[in-house]
């Protein structure tokens, strides 16, 4: 039950209204940062404004009194709109369960619209750059122009503003509109001297974040969910935040992901996000009940939540072992114990670990007395920002994270990052598409 829907059976208006003021406190104490941060964004974002409609001024200079009216004051009307919507994010977040869809829009359309002026702002300096310094070259020379020695903004450097802004606009209407469900099959082989023969060829399905909260298209996550279907691969592996916030955000789409099935079966594993960390609850025994609830939520789609432990997958007299393991993260909530989930473990078994962030292979897996050949993780979405092409692949991620997306390996122990196939808080995607993974197992022949 969320917030609201609990203070509107409290027997009093006073108490509402002290329920209400005790949320926005806990919010206000968790998310201090975050809230002045937002307040910095949308004060900077005020101030482009205001230089923004000095660079429209001068490209609209030729034009009717009417039409420049409805470009500068459409522009601002439109801009202030965006900013203040976004406000409604900060003031939701404190008192709902979490951001909805809705708030994720506002805060693109805010984000889009910064980053466009922003462009637009630093094209139109570098022209006002090159003006003061012709004004200072006139004015040691004593040749002033007709408005001083500083020379009049330029029409083309608008114009040239407005050329270069328009790139990042569309590229990030793209993002919310075509590239968060624009779902992509990466395929890998990977090959082992001691996987046993009768899983030479196996193959697994990856899923990671699918963050359910921020699904605003059901009929764009079916064809996601029909895409990784259409592999009919041999298991099937979720790998981390099913939800944003809370158990609630996966019940609408219970019937979609029931659907992902595989003959070895479904297994998987809880993400930072599924412990109901990053919003306020009445009580802990809520938050609580709400884990218990997603939980269940794993059972009912025919997942086998896997919570520090392991399960032999037997083929022809051959097995491997997969292991799960809870959330384990540099920087986020560490209570993942991978010794007890390799409790009765043969070192000797070929070993498959499910761990939600990539960080904890980093630190700790890949230095493990026991060696484990594969760990598939997700969590970093790839920032849903970046450039992969097959020469070159950057996303601001990796200056948080040394493996962000896609295998890495050291010592015949391999990772695999799966770039997410839901989104959070931007609600799009650009350049780092949704992922569904394909691994193949091969045996290196000898």
């Amino acid at each position: 039950m969320s917030l609201i829907q609990q203070t509107y059976s409290l027997p009093t208006k006073l108490d509402f209204l002290s329920s209400i003021f005790h949320a926005k406190h806990i919010y206000t104490m968790r998310h201090g940062g975050f809230l002045n941060f937002a307040f910095i964004l949308m004060g900077i974002s005020l101030l482009m404004d205001w230089y923004v409609y000095q660079g429209l001024k001068t490209l609209m200079s030729d034009r009717s009194s009417l039409t420049r009216s409805i470009v500068l004051w459409g522009y601002l009307g439109i801009s202030l709109a965006v900013t203040f919507l976004s406000l409604t994010v900060v003031e939701g977040s404190a008192l709902s369960r979490g951001m909805s869809p809705r708030h994720m829009w506002f805060l693109s359309l805010f984000l889009t619209l910064l980053i466009t002026k922003a462009v637009f702002v630093l094209t139109l300096f570098f022209g006002d750059i090159t003006r003061l310094v012709e004004g200072i070259i006139n004015y040691f020379k004593h040749k002033p122009t007709t408005s001083g020695y500083i020379p009049t903004r330029r029409k083309f450097v608008s114009e040239a503003a407005v050329l270069l802004a328009a790139i990042p606009f569309t590229s990030f209407l793209y993002a919310m509109f075509k590239g968060k469900y624009d779902y992509k099959v990466h395929r890998q082989t990977l090959y082992f001297d001691d996987l046993p023969e009768a899983f030479d060829g196996f193959t697994i399905t990856q899923l990671s974040d699918i963050h359910s909260g921020s699904f605003d298209d059901a009929a764009a996550v079916q064809r996601g969910i029909d895409l990784a279907k259409a592999q009919k691969s041999d298991l099937f592996v979720f790998t981390g935040d099913l939800v944003n916030n809370g158990a609630w955000e996966i019940e609408p789409y219970m019937n979609h992901f029931n659907q992902l099935r595989a003959p070895y079966g479904q297994f998987s594993i809880l993400g930072n996000h599924d412990y109901g960390d990053y919003i306020s609850w009445n009580t802990p025994k809520d938050k609580a009940t709400n884990l218990d609830k997603l939980k269940a939520h794993h059972k009912t789609l025919g997942y086998k939540l896997l919570l520090d432990e392991n399960i032999e997958l037997n083929k022809n007299g051959d097995k491997i072992v997969l292991i799960g393991v809870q959330n384990w993260g540099r920087g986020f909530i560490k209570v993942g114990d991978l010794d007890k989930a390799l409790t009765n473990v043969d070192p000797k078994a070929f070993k498959i670990l499910l761990s939600h962030d990539p960080t904890h292979w980093e630190e700790i897996v890949r230095y493990h007395p026991s060696n484990i050949h594969l760990t598939l993780s997700g969590h970093t979405h790839g920032a849903q920002f970046g450039v992969e092409t097959d020469a070159f692949r950057w996303s601001p991620v990796k200056y948080r994270y040394l493996d962000w997306a896609g295998l890495a390996s050291e010592n015949n122990r391999h990772l695999y990052v799966n770039r997410g196939f839901g989104f959070l808080a931007f609600s799009g995607r650009l350049g780092i598409w949704p992922e569904i993974t394909v691994i193949t197992l091969k045996r290196k022949m000898s």
